[in-house]
């Protein structure tokens, strides 16, 4: 196995440790500024959700660079990254930190773009990740990062960054995913 394919493997590691800091509490007293709090469960999580999210870059890069691009990481790859964000959401509605219908949207897209993908595969054909998808990506990464850290820093001047960065995320996500369909549309059966 290639060190891609074990950035990857570690990325889906990952997610149930993420899930555990979220969703578990350890009783710590929460860290206190003014009016603002967090605890160290959602600041570990924060953390180890940043180097899941970065890892995504980097095991594509090497395996391009390296050539070391495998069937096997084709097919993790994709699979880890609908698992992080699919868990985090889940884990933020759970909280009460987003609203459900935002992760179902969101996680619907990537069901639906997932078999679109198939369907070109069965095509012979490769969908590659489109400008859209590439920014669904980085808004998404964003918006769970503030959600995570509960706003900070922009909790202290009363801007809701992290609410506006869930409907920007919803947004981006559905135009996307609208996106990929408009331009594959000849992929699609209709009879």
């Amino acid at each position: 196995m290639n060190i891609a394919n074990k950035i990857t493997i570690a990325r889906i590691f990952l997610v149930p440790l993420i899930m555990f800091f979220l969703l578990v509490n350890l009783q710590l007293p929460p860290i206190r500024i003014e009016t603002f709090q967090i605890t160290y469960n959602q600041i570990i999580a924060a953390l180890i959700f940043i180097i899941a999210a970065s890892t995504d870059g980097i095991d594509g890069y090497l395996a391009r660079k390296h050539k070391l691009v495998t069937n096997l990481g084709k097919l993790l790859d994709p699979l880890a990254d609908k698992l992080l964000v699919a868990a985090v959401l889940i884990s933020l509605v759970e909280m009460g930190k987003l609203d459900a219908w935002i992760a179902v949207v969101i996680i619907s897209r990537e069901f639906a773009v997932t078999g679109l993908r198939q369907i070109a595969l069965l095509e012979g054909k490769v969908l590659a990740a489109s400008k859209w998808g590439k920014w669904k990506t980085a808004v998404q990464i964003t918006a769970i990062i503030f959600l995570l850290i509960n706003n900070f820093p922009f909790h202290f001047i009363n801007f809701p960054f992290d609410v506006i960065a869930s409907w920007v995320m919803a947004v981006i996500t559905i135009y996307s995913g609208i996106d990929y369909f408009v331009k594959n549309r000849d992929l699609i059966p209709i009879e």
